[in-house]
């Protein structure tokens, strides 16, 4: 079943929603630092509370609704897919390393053979 995409133009309520977010977010860091001869229990329950607030702001703003549909449709994706087993799994990593091997040794091999033409043959540099 397909979801049909509507865009919807985001109103001044909701660009407030997100300002607010952003200055709760200020206020927090600003009072973990200011509260500091506080203890560290209060500092980390102050930011803590702080970033609570501010998430629940942009949840509750259209952008923070967009991004709860898109994680359910995420999620649900996610479902669908088939997961490879363990053998399935270990045997492409044996295939990826052993391309790898061969790769190497392709590669040095050609190395050395050019290696060869070009300073013993053609320069006629030997070691």
């Amino acid at each position: 079943m397909a979801t049909s995409q509507v865009e919807t133009v985001t109103g001044g309520a909701d660009k407030a929603k997100l300002f607010a977010a952003v200055v709760v977010v200020v206020a927090a860091v600003a009072g973990f630092y200011a509260l500091s001869k506080h203890g560290p229990l209060v500092q980390w329950g102050a930011l803590l509370l702080g970033l609570v607030l501010a998430v629940a702001l942009v949840l509750v703003s259209e952008y923070g609704r967009q991004f709860i549909g898109f994680s359910r449709d995420a999620s649900r994706e996610v479902k669908k897919v088939v997961w490879p087993t363990r053998k399935e799994s270990l045997q492409m990593t044996g295939y990826v390393f052993a391309f790898v091997v061969l790769m190497a040794l392709f590669l040095w091999f050609t190395d050395k053979t050019l290696e060869w033409v070009l300073y013993d043959l053609i320069l006629g540099w030997k070691k």
